[in-house]
């Protein structure tokens, strides 16, 4: 990698980089003529998106112009904020609260549709352009039948007559490739997974026959296999229907397998675009060589591998199944753990179900450790069993040689110091109401940072596993124990107040924050900022291990990178040991060691990460490795 794509330039000095490189022809640019020479479907020129904020009027999207042709797909891609979604907003006249269109034009068909009336984009919704929103949970109607929601679709366009509106919908939700669509179309949202509920907007979007479907990040929360099914389905049904597509994403892989043409947006103007292959392969704006370079692929590399650190693994330590598996090589140790659950309602003989089928597996001290399948496979309640949020049926759980489920309640209590957790959703796991500073002091205001009993337990895990106590926990014991006096300035400093405080401090510097952060509530920080403080919150106690389950699903590929390499290198630093929960089989080349495959609560491979995407053994692993996007495509730069 080039030094100007060094992931460890910071943010403020990339985007100068960017912002020097980015001339007004480039930002002009639009996709080469269609082969066809044909009438353009649709064609933006120089729009400009504002929103009108209490600070002032906030540009979101600038000068921007594109051009997509009956029957092409085109892919807009991006970080978050770069514009693209606002720009598919602008398109189909949805654009929220203040947003409004203040120049520039959009013709669909020949016609501007920039000003259109309220009953003018009633009309052209749905039959002229459709929707396939981004998130399936927060756009179906949780007290409404998916039935009755394509219902509505099929009754809002005047699609088919009153009497086959029944028929019709069952046809869409067949043709989205829901099985046993008759039966599904009575359910609720909360029935379906989620590949069923995109399947399910899919058939909605579709349900009118579009000339232009926008697919906002479609696939962006499924398992690469589902995704696959999903996208072929719906390439299937664009190519029959003659729909030209949209797709807004920030999966480069899929971009580059999926679409024709690449529009590359950031800060809201297009910095590059033209054939997909062609951009992505020999990039040219500064912006564009920084998401390739940043996007994992199959052909990654790991980071920093922990063989490089000097940590040798062998098949049979992975597995737990050699004789040199002992105690004092594996962190986490999980022997024929199995978890059942009750159904209820079900008839007798058939009122539990099996999510985790007699799994063993183990965590090398400093290593990582990465658990891969699809939704449902049981990877999640594995490791819920190993946090000691779900107590297995059968099974064992041995934490530095310990049995957890022998340890008593107070013994519990302290092993959360040694094991935490990063889980998926930034949004969703920081506390609204608290400061960036309250979240981070809970963990050590429960545990009694600063006190003398975490002072020499703290100590004496310390010398149990060759780290470091802090000088404060020394101090304190030898005070404690008559070896010398606190000076007046101790006194003063090793409150336990100022102690927790400047923690918070020294760990918003271990996640490149700035200290000013700890005053802002979550709603103030972007996704990864967010991320960067759940990192910091499960670093707080000093754990030896730390279970992030799908803890990067959720964030753009730039973002994704710095937290892929802040994990990295915080490991190095401190040891840590990782279980990496993922569907992502591109990132986890790049972050783990070692791999465990499952399958409906079954383990069905075990190796180390170079030799499983070398050699898969199982079709069902070959199956995961095929269907990431873009697999076959070498990005380069």
């Amino acid at each position: 990698m080039s030094e100007t794509n060094n992931p460890q330039l910071s943010d403020t000095q990339m985007e100068e980089v960017v912002e020097r490189a980015v001339a007004p022809e480039t930002a002009q640019a639009s996709p080469d003529i269609h082969p066809d020479d044909a009438q353009p479907l649709l064609k933006i020129t120089d729009l400009e998106v504002t929103f009108t904020s209490s600070t002032g009027v906030v540009p979101a999207v600038r000068g921007a112009n594109l051009t997509i042709y009956p029957g092409q797909t085109v892919a807009i891609v991006g970080e978050s904020g770069s514009g693209k979604s606002t720009t598919a907003a602008a398109i189909i006249g949805l654009l929220p609260g203040t947003g409004k269109v203040a120049g520039g034009t959009i013709e669909f068909d020949g016609e501007d549709i920039t000003h259109l009336t309220t009953s003018e984009w009633v009309e052209l919704r749905g039959s002229g352009i459709g929707l396939v929103p981004q998130d399936p949970m927060s756009n179906l109607n949780p007290v409404l039948r998916v039935g009755t929601q394509v219902k509505e679709a099929l009754e809002a366009n005047n699609v088919v007559p009153g009497s086959e509106v029944g028929a019709r919908v069952t046809q869409l939700l067949e043709e989205a490739g829901l099985p046993d669509a008759e039966r599904r179309a009575k359910q609720y949202p909360h029935e379906f997974s989620g590949g069923m509920r995109q399947r399910a907007l899919i058939a909605i979007g579709m349900a009118a026959h579009p000339q232009l479907l926008i697919a906002d990040e479609p696939t962006s929360a499924l398992d690469v296999t589902v995704q696959r099914r999903i996208l072929d389905h719906l390439g299937k049904l664009t190519s029959e229907m003659g729909t030209a597509v949209l797709f807004i994403t920030h999966d480069l892989g899929l971009a580059a397998e999926r679409a024709e043409q690449l529009v590359v947006m950031h800060r809201g103007r297009i910095v590059e675009s033209g054939p997909a292959l062609e951009i992505l392969q020999r990039p040219q704006h500064p912006y564009t060589k920084r998401l390739v370079a940043a996007a994992p692929s199959l052909a990654s590399a790991r980071i920093e591998s922990a063989h490089q650190r000097g940590i040798q693994l062998t098949d049979e330590e992975l597995t737990g199944a050699g004789k040199g598996a002992t105690s004092t090589e594996a962190i986490i140790r999980a022997e024929h753990l199995t978890r059942e659950f009750d159904i209820r309602g079900a008839k007798k003989g058939n009122d539990t179900f099996l999510a985790v089928d007699d799994v063993s597996f183990e965590l090398r001290r400093g290593t990582t450790l990465a658990v891969v399948g699809e939704s449902g496979s049981g990877k999640s309640t594995a490791a819920n069993m190993v946090l000691h949020l779900l107590t297995p049926t059968k099974g064992t759980v041995y934490f530095d040689g310990q049995d957890t489920s022998q340890m008593s309640e107070a013994e519990l209590f302290r092993l959360r110091r040694r094991l935490q957790a990063v889980f998926q959703n930034p949004y969703g796991s920081l506390d609204p109401m608290y400061s960036i500073y309250r979240l981070i002091e809970e963990p050590l205001k429960i545990h009694g940072y600063g006190s003398l009993e975490y002072a020499r337990a703290e100590i004496k895990r310390a010398e149990a596993t060759g780290r470091e106590a802090e000088e404060w926990m020394r101090a304190l014991v030898e005070a404690a124990d008559g070896k010398r006096s606190l000076t007046d300035a101790e006194k003063r400093e090793f409150n336990p107040k100022k102690l927790r405080i400047q923690r918070a401090s020294e760990l918003l510097d271990m996640v490149a924050l700035p200290r000013s952060a700890m005053r802002r509530y979550p709603n103030e920080l972007s996704g990864g900022q967010r991320q960067r403080v759940a990192v910091a919150r499960a670093l707080a106690l000093n754990p030896e291990v730390i279970v992030l389950d799908e803890a990067v699903s959720a964030l753009d590929v730039l973002v994704q990178n710095q937290i892929l390499y802040l994990l990295n290198d915080l490991q190095a630093q401190l040891g840590l040991s990782y279980l990496f929960i993922t569907h992502d089989l591109a990132v986890v080349r790049q972050i783990a060691d070692d791999v465990i495959v499952m399958e409906k609560g079954k383990l069905v491979e075990a190796n180390t990460t170079d030799e499983l995407f070398s050699n898969p053994v199982q079709d069902y692993t070959r199956e995961l490795i095929e269907a990431v996007p873009g697999r076959g495509i070498q990005l380069n730069l």
